[in-house]
């Protein structure tokens, strides 16, 4: 059941009142300078949010597999226990850049004179 906020004006206090919308209706014919006051509903916890049907991780598993460093790729993507293994050896000696791609300067050393690895 809901609580509602009623305030007396021969009183001029305020307080709670805890029943179902018809008792308070009763309850407000039987004291006409009783007023109910308009507050925001109280929400707890996070249950308002929608659940992601399959058709649509489907979709995100698409995305995730075209873009494998994304955050849908961490979350959405199916990675096999050797690569994850080998991705975060690679972050640890700073082989893989934040992007995804290879960061081979740490590797190995530039020729001056051609530019290439």
């Amino acid at each position: 059941m809901p609580t509602y906020v009623i305030h007396d004006t021969k009183k001029k206090k305020t307080f709670e009142v805890f029943c179902s919308w018809n008792v308070l209706q009763d309850k407000l014919k039987d004291n006409p300078h009783w007023e109910k006051c308009v507050t925001a509903p109280a929400i707890v916890g996070d249950h308002v949010t929608a659940k992601t049907d399959g058709g649509m991780k489907e979709v995100f598993s698409k995305i995730a597999e075209k873009h494998p460093s994304s955050a849908l790729a961490d979350r959405f993507g199916s990675k096999s226990n050797a690569k994850v293994k080998a991705e975060t050896i690679a972050k640890k000696h700073g082989l893989v850049s934040k992007t995804g791609g290879q960061d081979l300067s740490k590797r190995f050393k530039k020729n001056k004179d051609t530019g290439l690895y």
